[in-house]
């Protein structure tokens, strides 16, 4: 442990970031430390940003084939569930929690039917699990590529697993409560300003408080659901305009503003194993539609995140313990973190490995996910019913 580390009374530690404290829980000390992770230099590691914003956009490189290993599994998930000591739906549409496994002792064909269970259910859930930051990762390069982010604060010596923690903004020198909450408050979807985004996304929190930091996740499959086929019709063609949460200097004038990546994707996305369609759009980094003034997109978008958002029956809130896996799909979710506990209480703290996939695209062969579920589609109400006049 770094000489300029604090203990606090509880057993939590400060330790130097950016020149300032960043408090780690002891459960988060403890992990880290068991798994080899050398802290002593300073806890995350920063990497040197790219130094313009088209170096940035460029930092992936060459596109490649995404193989997504839920193609590879067995519909009914025997190997996966039959190991499982119990497996719980957590509501119709979105989630499930399996219970008695660990990540870090799965076989592969095991993964492939987790990634088919991810992709049908969006978010599935695992409790007390003793994987460590490297086991992440290796999951991670089995789920896909993992992202090695240019900018963000990552876990020393492991390019890949990102540090996830409200710590962050304070090292930046901004301070956060209530009323001015963090970014992850809103609902979004990661990195979608990525040529390939991520696909599977799998956060482990080793820490956080007793009550309260709760995360949100909402389904993109039952949000397209509940489009008209005549707007799901006007969507398919749209692309929209994506950009990335960090700012790069503008190689054309670098003493003007920062900007943003910005990248164009289908508002409508079908996924490679299921087959099924889901809007993709969030509030966050979706900021206009190909080919449409600002004027036109932008009350459409606003409809977009508002089906989203507004429809609980396209949600779940899930309420964590420290050493709780989410492994949940970025390409047909958003989600948001519940920032309600900063009058104490111990420090949020997770690792994330974000397994990126294939380039976004709208088959036609697509279909709902009621449609293959062989669920009602519904009843369109075209003229909203106005009480008392019929």
């Amino acid at each position: 442990m770094t000489a300029a580390a604090k203990i606090t009374n509880n057993g939590d530690v400060n330790v130097t970031s950016l020149g300032k404290e960043f408090r780690l829980a002891k459960r988060t000390k403890d992990r880290l430390l068991a798994a080899g992770i050398d802290i002593s230099a300073g806890y995350p590691y920063y990497p040197d940003k790219p130094k313009d914003v088209s170096l940035a956009g460029q930092f992936r490189g060459e596109a490649w084939e995404h193989d997504d290993p839920g193609k590879r599994a067995d519909p009914e998930k025997k190997a996966l569930f039959g190991a499982a000591e119990k497996v719980v739906k957590l509501t119709p549409n979105i989630g499930t929690e399996i219970i008695g496994l660990q990540l870090s002792q799965l076989t592969d064909t095991q993964k492939d039917e987790l990634a088919l269970l991810v992709a049908e259910r969006t978010v599935v859930f695992f409790r007390d699990q003793d994987i460590t930051p490297q086991g992440q990762l290796e999951l991670g390069a089995y789920l896909g590529r993992p992202e090695i982010h240019p900018s963000a604060a990552r876990v020393p010596g492991l390019p890949g697993v990102t540090v996830i923690s409200d710590e962050l903004a304070r090292t930046y020198g901004v301070n956060i409560d209530f009323q001015s909450p963090f970014g992850t408050q809103e609902w979004h979807t990661d990195l979608t300003h990525e040529p390939q985004p991520p696909g599977y996304t799998h956060l482990h929190l080793d820490a956080g408080p007793e009550v309260g930091g709760d995360t949100y996740w909402a389904s993109g499959y039952t949000a397209y659901d509940k489009l008209s086929p005549t707007l799901r019709a006007v969507l398919d063609p749209l692309e929209g305009l994506f950009r990335s949460e960090h700012l790069y200097p503008d190689p054309e004038n670098p003493d003007g503003p920062r900007k943003p990546i910005i990248t164009a994707h289908p508002l409508i996305r079908t996924h490679p194993v299921t087959g099924w369609k889901s809007l993709f759009v969030n509030r966050r980094y979706t900021v206009g539609i190909k080919g449409l003034k600002a004027a036109d997109s932008a009350p459409l978008l606003q409809q977009l995140y508002d089906v989203y958002e507004h429809s609980l029956d396209a949600q779940l809130r899930w309420k964590w313990t420290p050493g709780t896996s989410a492994i949940w799909d970025n390409r047909v979710s958003i989600h948001s973190a519940v920032y309600d506990y900063g009058d104490g209480g111990e420090p949020r703290h997770g690792t994330r490995v974000s397994s990126l996939a294939e380039v976004p695209f709208n088959s036609p062969n697509g279909v709902s996910r009621r449609a293959a579920l062989g669920l009602d589609p519904g009843k369109i109400v075209e003229v909203k019913k106005v009480a008392g006049t019929y």
